[in-house]
């Protein structure tokens, strides 16, 4: 019994390793997808709220541009608002606002190579 019980000394410590090793990826993984749904779910509610504001009887395009990125700037960060486009469309005859947001999602926040997203807020616009 003491032969035995020597032969499996360290044995726990290998085995945390070996855990360790596919669990420390896995974690880090589901870290990234849920930084980059909440970045992506963040840029297209503000890219919405930007596309409804711009679309009011009083307001234009810049100002619809300027609150997206507010709101952007206020949730996630700043670099995430450097490309903003809104443009005015027409949809079955209605006109229609579009504020479209482009960012890169570095790996885990870090930098390095990231994930491109894009989304697009849409909203009819008011007649005066």
């Amino acid at each position: 019994m003491t032969c035995r019980r020597r032969l499996d000394d360290g044995s726990a410590v290998v085995d945390f390793v070996l855990v360790l090793l596919v669990l420390v990826p896995f974690v880090l993984g589901v870290v990234q997808v849920a930084l980059v749904l909440h970045v992506r779910n963040t840029l297209a509610a503000a890219a919405a709220e930007g596309a409804r504001y711009a679309a009011t009887a009083d307001h234009g395009p810049a100002a619809g541009e300027a609150v997206t990125r507010e709101q952007v700037d206020d949730a996630v960060a700043g670099r995430f608002a450097q490309d903003i486009s809104v443009t005015r469309t027409s949809v079955g005859g209605q006109p229609m606002v579009a504020v479209t947001v482009r960012a890169r999602v570095p790996a885990l926040g870090l930098g390095g190579p990231g994930v491109a997203l894009e989304v697009t807020g849409h909203a009819v616009e008011e007649q005066r």
